[in-house]
């Protein structure tokens, strides 16, 4: 049987904002309608939550992981089910969509595991009584997740987040209602997580907004834009919540010296068109050593004119469309005020419809728009240095600081620069995008407030440390 019903998804009294197209954008055509969320709806929905999440937390870590691992069986289980919605809803070619259901599948089965992790600590006290620390839920959590990776950054907060006793309420980007939030939905659901537990509430920025000021949500992970992502940290600093912002970035590929120009291509081609660009480790800059930058540009120029863009349902293809239109002007203004501003380009930078051309720009300099700002489509602008010391230098620039990759013969070498340049992510004869559920995950500067995502970090992300104490009998005091 099939795991989502688009028809059912237009039932029940408890949302209240009107419906809304979900749109193919590879085609325009609507796949299936959605019910929204109102701001008002956020409110009966956190009591829900808070109702549903006081006996969870009192279930077995046993029973809690149960569920996530049945939950990361079923994404393999319905693959060529979600996989279709992937590539249909978000434009994923299938082999991105494949990586999107491993990686849901891994969250969950990692998150399984946190369940059952040491609860805290004895502590040493002055004092005759036991002195410990306790890992508590922190109870209801709010999820706000973007269209480009839509099953990834959703679970990699709701997983980790259901399986150490919370609730969640996840509000989904409404270009990708399905596949980041009703596919979460339906899952956790076969899987047998209680009602109340997870609820998704598709809608817009208002929506958004009451989940991060609703007095029953105490945690807040957001993805999303850094411009986003300030007002939503503003917002959520004035209801003094605990905020984890994963925001933008503009990553530096660093191509060293003795680099081998054609392995640097194959990476820098992966890690600057991979989805598009629509991605927030997309290696945005690449910095290549002026030895080898003419060799590297043709290369890599000739890689983009050779990969196939188009319908990833319909044809194979290696790119397939931007979201939306407004993403589509966006990318295109950008690399037309490049040119306009004297940078050379070397291929692409026409589209048909949301089809765009992998692009890449040459002669970039600290101002080209395409280089300083955050694209967030398949372009490539690329600049020489001479030295390490102004690539570090210029892989130092700017306000983002994500992700990091350097290609070089001497791995060493290459680690040893990396620790110059501040990032929170770094690869070492890798591109900028990689992602796995046991790793730390994010950025500083403009690209969000650190690690707060993966491994150990989830801990701390999804639990309250509360100090307790035990004495044999009531302490004496002074007074």
């Amino acid at each position: 049987m099939p795991l989502l019903d688009p028809t059912s998804w237009q039932d029940g009294p408890t949302l209240t904002g009107g419906t809304a197209p979900v749109v193919e954008p590879a085609t325009g055509h609507p796949l299936a309608t959605v019910r929204l969320a109102a701001p008002a709806d956020v409110a009966e929905a956190a009591v829900r939550a808070r109702a549903a999440q006081q006996e969870w937390a009192r279930a077995t870590h046993v029973e809690r992981a149960a569920v996530l691992r049945r939950a990361g069986d079923l994404f393999a289980a319905h693959a060529d089910e979600l996989r279709e919605w992937l590539v249909r809803e978000s434009g994923s070619i299938p082999g991105k969509a494949d990586f999107e259901l491993h990686v849901a599948a891994q969250e969950c089965h990692e998150a399984a595991a946190l369940a059952s992790r040491p609860a805290g600590q004895v502590l040493p006290s002055e004092a005759p009584r036991l002195s410990f620390t306790r890992r508590v839920p922190a109870g209801v959590v709010g999820v706000v997740a973007p269209f480009n990776a839509p099953l990834i950054l959703s679970i990699r907060s709701v997983a980790p987040a259901l399986a150490l006793g919370n609730a969640v309420l996840l509000k989904p980007d409404l270009r990708t209602a399905v596949c980041g939030g009703l596919a979460l939905a339906a899952v956790f659901a076969e899987a047998g997580l209680p009602a109340g537990l997870l609820q998704v509430l598709p809608g817009g920025a208002d929506t958004g907004a009451a989940v991060v000021a609703d007095p029953l949500v105490r945690v807040v992970s957001f993805t999303g834009s850094t411009a986003s992502g300030r007002a939503v940290g503003e917002l959520g600093g004035r209801h003094l919540k605990r905020m984890h912002l994963e925001l933008g970035g503009n990553s530096a590929l660093v191509v060293l010296r003795d680099a081998d120009v054609e392995a640097a291509v194959a990476q820098a081609s992966w890690g600057s068109f991979f989805h598009q660009g629509q991605i927030c480790m997309t290696a945005g800059r690449h910095l290549v050593h002026a030895s080898l930058y003419d060799e590297y540009v043709e290369r890599l120029a000739a890689t983009a004119e050779a990969l196939a863009v188009g319908d990833p349902y319909r044809e194979q293809v290696h790119l397939g469309p931007l979201i939306d239109r407004t993403q589509l002007d966006r990318v295109h203004g950008l690399v037309e005020a490049s040119t306009g501003q004297g940078a050379k380009l070397v291929a692409g930078g026409t589209h048909r419809d949301l089809f765009y051309r992998p692009t890449v720009l040459a002669g970039v300099e600290d101002d080209t728009p395409a280089y300083a700002e955050e694209v967030f489509g398949p372009v490539a602008p690329v600049r020489s240095f001479s030295t390490e010391d102004e690539a570090v230098a210029l892989a130092s620039q700017g306000p983002y600081g994500l992700s990091l990759g350097i290609v070089t013969r001497d791995a060493a070498r290459g680690l040893e620069l990396a620790g110059r340049i501040p990032t929170g992510i770094a690869h070492v004869n890798d591109q900028t995008v990689n992602d796995e559920a046991v790793a730390p995950f994010g950025g500083v500067g403009a690209s969000g407030t650190g690690v707060r995502f993966g491994g150990e970090a989830n801990l701390d992300a999804f639990t309250e440390l509360r100090w307790t104490t035990l004495r044999s009998a009531p302490a004496g005091h002074p007074f």
